[in-house]
């Protein structure tokens, strides 16, 4: 059985050295969870866009790393915190082709495109919260489904 040592983590996200630490640290945890180079890629862009999302356009935060485990998958659960200005219109920023940071706009919409889950939480001038996770097998199946 594996621990959660090495996975479980809360990491500042306060300046561009902290995005190294985040994608570092995704890595190293997926990888001691499992998962193949795919997938460790796939949530370390998701979460190094994510990361970025929090410092830039959210003043800094806080990501949070954990292990979760089901009766038929166990994966990683990150999610990025912060208390800024919030998004004031989740659908259009979730949309290809928005940005508000002259980017590609590519992020949000990108960023859940690589998770198995992703959820939002935004309150205008109260802060968001994104929480991704990759399972390292097929995601469980929701109750009630087999």
């Amino acid at each position: 059985m594996r621990t959660s040592a090495g996975v479980e983590a809360r990491l500042p996200i306060r300046s561009d050295t902290d995005l190294v630490w985040v994608r570092q640290h995704v890595r190293q945890a997926a990888a001691l969870l499992g998962f193949g180079l795919v997938e460790q890629t796939k949530l370390v862009t998701a979460a190094s866009e994510l990361a970025r999302n929090t410092l830039v356009h959210g003043g800094g935060g806080l990501m949070e790393a954990t292990r979760v485990d089901t009766a038929r998958a166990q994966g990683l659960r990150l999610a990025f915190t912060d208390e800024g200005p919030g998004i004031a219109d989740l659908d259009r920023a979730l949309s290809d082709g928005y940005t508000s940071g002259g980017g590609l706009g590519l992020g949000l919409g990108g960023a859940r495109r690589l998770v198995h889950e992703f959820t939002i939480d935004s309150t205008p001038g109260s802060g968001t919260t994104v929480t991704v996770t990759s399972w390292t097998a097929a995601p469980p199946a929701p109750r009630g489904e087999r």
